[in-house]
């Protein structure tokens, strides 16, 4: 059976990384093994970065409801309730749009959750 020489692959590999690391600063651009690293390091800080998005966005709209539900002298979690109670099917975002850019349509759901309780 024939041997199998790793070179084209090895380079290919290396390659991959060298590309990835462009733009570091210091070694991190120009070593192989301090590029590799710190490749590894950011692949997981991106990967972790796009589920706190998710999370910092949904506080962000929690935040914008209840600002906008306080001003209709209702609190945040008494509107969720209410709102859920009068069948108001409607998410967190939407809410927080709502809330921002139609105030009279925020109040008249404020109104319907402070009837529902």
């Amino acid at each position: 059976m024939a041997r199998i020489k790793r070179a084209v692959n090895a380079q290919k590999k290396r390659r991959k990384i060298m590309k990835l690391a462009k733009g570091y600063f210091g070694a991190k651009s120009k070593q192989y093994r301090a590029a590799s690293e710190q490749v590894r390091r950011s692949l997981r800080y991106a990967y972790i970065g796009r589920k706190l998005r998710k999370r910092n966005f949904r506080s962000l709209w929690i935040a914008r409801i209840n600002a906008g539900a306080r001003m209709n002298g209702i609190s945040y979690s008494q509107l969720m309730h209410g709102l859920k109670v009068s069948g108001i099917d409607i998410n967190r975002k939407m809410l927080s749009e709502i809330a921002i850019h139609d105030p009279a349509g925020f109040t008249a759901l404020c109104e319907k959750a402070k009837a529902a309780k």
